[in-house]
């Protein structure tokens, strides 16, 4: 069964970062939405289980959308080019 998590704004100040999803139960897979509309770029961080930390740049006015296995946190973190605000939505399955 899917479980469509309610959809989260941000706003980060530039080199902020903030977690939006934490399972440290042993993970779960996921599919992750982030909207950039923000002037700078902002990095999707993805951490899994048994699992090396990936981060994902998203350039200013793009999206991406993709689907982990055994997601255990997924945290948004701006660089020192600036500010960005946008969204971020969670799927999560336990199948």
């Amino acid at each position: 069964m899917a479980i469509l998590l309610p959809q989260q704004i941000y706003s980060l100040a530039a080199s902020v970062g903030e977690s939006f999803y934490e399972n440290l139960a042993g993970g779960t897979n996921a599919s992750i939405t982030v909207n950039n509309f923000g002037p700078a770029p902002v990095d999707l961080v993805v951490t899994r289980v048994n699992a090396p930390v990936i981060t994902y740049m998203i350039p200013a006015d793009n999206s991406l959308t993709l689907s982990v296995d055994l997601l255990l946190v997924a945290a948004l973190l701006t660089t020192a080019a600036g500010a960005s605000t946008g969204t971020i939505q969670i799927a999560i399955s336990d199948f």
